[in-house]
């Protein structure tokens, strides 16, 4: 069973809807540095790959969350997060998110789930993140980083 699956979901036809997918794709850039870690491009993810949790033991989710806070701020959640804050506003990808990882333990294993969501300033046609999630990209990729690190580090 490999250690971490990191899955960027988004749109990128929907401006900062596709957050998620960018940022996946700047992590696979730097794959050779994390050796127990794959990288992929859930796009807008359906329950469909539910599959894919069957060989991780942990699911690192890259994606916005729209929580009503200034764009650009960035959330860390955990599986319990995402259950408990009925006043929390998820992404629709989060809910599919959360009944895959039923089917995964319906089937038989059921990995950790992190989220790391940041609030969009707009979803709207166009392919380019708005200048305020532009700016916060950088910080975005660094607090994935370090839940990389920490979730390789752990257990």
């Amino acid at each position: 069973m490999k250690k971490l699956l990191v899955l960027g979901v988004g749109n990128t036809l929907l401006m900062d809807e596709g957050i998620g997918v960018h940022a996946v794709h700047e992590l696979l850039k730097e794959k050779d540095n994390w050796k127990q870690v794959d990288f992929v491009d859930g796009g807008t993810f359906t329950q469909d790959i539910f599959y894919l949790f069957e060989s991780y033991e942990n699911i690192l989710v890259l994606d916005i969350v729209r929580a009503g806070h200034p764009p650009g701020t960035i959330f860390c959640l955990e599986e319990n997060d995402l259950r408990k804050d009925e006043k929390q506003m998820l992404s629709l990808h989060d809910i599919d998110l959360l009944d895959s990882l039923g089917m995964a333990q319906m089937r038989g294993h059921r990995p950790y789930l992190r989220v790391i969501g940041i609030q969009p300033e707009k979803i709207d046609w166009g392919t380019e993140l708005t200048p305020s999630l532009a700016r916060a990209l950088p910080a975005f990729m660094d607090t994935a980083r370090k839940h990389i690190t920490d979730i390789l580090n752990s257990r």
